[in-house]
């Protein structure tokens, strides 16, 4: 049978992949603001914390048997445990753990969360090379640049069709940062990018399950032996992100090429990246926001007798389960989030937890959640109202929540975060001490003193 193969192409494209290949190999260190440094500091603190966090998580538990059972050499450290693996595991168990409280970092442009996937495989590469922090500040900054003008240049298109954006792009971020580690020339990195190109990961209907944060790490996995193998000789298309059958026009039909250009090397998406206080889709927060709100008014869930919730469709479509099953899916639950916030005036990683999930008040409240669909609400705002018992009404509009762009957290804000995700694994004079570490990596002459102090 013949098949029509006749597709709108580009094939007066830019030369992505070379442009790009010679900017992470070229770009001098530290070649930007004392503010994107600070904001490199901030997302690789950020990181960390998220991923020693969820060190003893089922996910992570499950993923580590596996790896073991290849008998890995003991190359890199599994951050938050005592165990260590070959780097390219090391790359993939970090960047699980790192995202599996969903409560990392989000470029909100795009809503990538780019250090999963660009961080764990520059540490567990740089622990393996002994790179110094200033190596690995750099490369960070240059992978999520990659990651994110990538993400620019398909999103939204690209995440509408059900991919997820962070595993997507990841391996490109990835392979970026570890090419610069490894110092690799121009050539060489444009065929790390090329090997990563066939390496897209994620699909939006794993939402809610283990093989979410699988997506980051596989990412951060994937690009790390791109990079490797690049350095070995090993080829691929010099086009493979911007020819008629490479990356961009393969997994999206929007491929703004100028997203990538524009303003290279003077413009940092790093600078848009932004930091979770509650540890859920980005787009709960909004809700939850507003009911955190409430309950500082003096609204107690007893006296609640319906909360009206007016969001986007996004909202919906990403978090619009009613009854999740354990604490994974209410992570995707902009109901349960609601009633996160009314009861406990807070959502951290201990709010969703499975016991937490399926208590009967949290269920009670979580079922008078009215949520409907007003498309002239920004997909950052909501519209909430607690209707109580007695016939009063409580309004909260938030047009952005806290830890947005417009009300940022702040340096002591992930501080307050990081010891609550660390000081339970190990302890809070160690997290002190890593926390000091990691505001100072720059400055640190080999980066595997850190990840030392990183293991429990």
């Amino acid at each position: 049978m013949a098949r029509n193969t006749q597709v709108a192409a580009d094939h007066n494209a830019p030369p992505v992949t070379r442009i790009l290949a010679e900017y992470v190999a070229n770009h001098p260190s530290r070649g930007w603001s004392d503010a994107v440094d600070h904001e490199a500091h901030r997302t690789f603190l950020n990181w960390l914390g998220c991923a020693v966090g969820a060190a003893k998580h089922e996910a992570v538990e499950a993923a580590l048997a596996a790896v073991q059972v290849l008998q890995p050499a003991a190359q890199a450290t599994v951050l938050g445990r005592s165990e260590k693996v070959d780097i390219a595991s090391a790359a993939l168990l970090n960047g699980i753990s790192s995202h599996t409280f969903d409560f990392d970092d989000t470029h909100l442009k795009t809503i990538i969360h780019p250090a999963g996937p660009v961080a764990s495989a520059l540490l567990a590469l740089a622990e393996h090379t002994g790179a110094s922090g200033r190596e690995v500040i750099d490369a960070l900054v240059l992978g999520i640049d990659v990651a994110c003008r990538l993400g620019n240049t398909v999103y939204p298109e690209h995440y509408d069709r059900g991919w997820h954006i962070t595993g997507t792009t990841g391996m490109f971020g990835a392979a970026a940062g570890c090419a610069r580690l490894l110092r690799l020339n121009a050539d060489q990195t444009a065929m790390a990018l090329g090997i990563a190109a066939s390496q897209p990961i994620g699909l939006r209907e794993q939402f809610g399950t283990m093989t979410k944060p699988f997506h980051p790490g596989a990412a951060a996995r994937a690009g790390l032996m791109a990079a490797l193998m690049a350095k070995h000789g090993y080829t691929a298309s010099p086009k493979a992100i911007e020819a008629p059958r490479g990356w961009a026009q393969v997994v999206s039909t929007k491929y703004a090429w100028n997203e990538v250009t524009d303003q290279l090397g003077e413009r940092f998406e790093i600078s848009f990246n932004s930091y979770k206080p509650f540890a859920c889709g980005i787009v709960i927060h909004p809700s939850i926001d507003a009911c955190v709100q409430l309950r500082e008014r003096g609204v107690l869930p007893e006296q609640v007798e319906r909360i009206e919730l007016r969001v986007h469709s996004l909202v919906l479509e990403l978090t619009g389960k009613k009854e999740p099953a354990d604490g994974l899916q209410a992570k995707f639950s902009v109901y349960h989030g609601c009633a996160a916030g009314l009861v406990f005036g807070r959502a951290a990683e201990e709010e969703f937890a499975d016991e937490i999930v399926s208590r009967p008040d949290v269920v009670a409240l979580r079922r008078k959640v009215v949520a409907t669909v007003d498309d002239s609400i920004d997909e950052a705002s909501a519209d909430v109202t607690a209707i109580l018992v007695d016939g009063r009404k409580e309004h909260i509009f938030v047009e952005h929540a806290i830890g947005s762009m417009q009300k940022p957290m702040s340096d002591t804000d992930l501080e307050r975060k990081f010891h609550g995700l660390s000081d339970g694994v190990l302890g809070a004079a160690r997290t002190a001490a890593l926390l000091s570490a990691c505001w100072k990596l720059g400055e640190a002459a080999n980066v595997a003193e850190l990840a030392a102090a990183a293991r429990q």
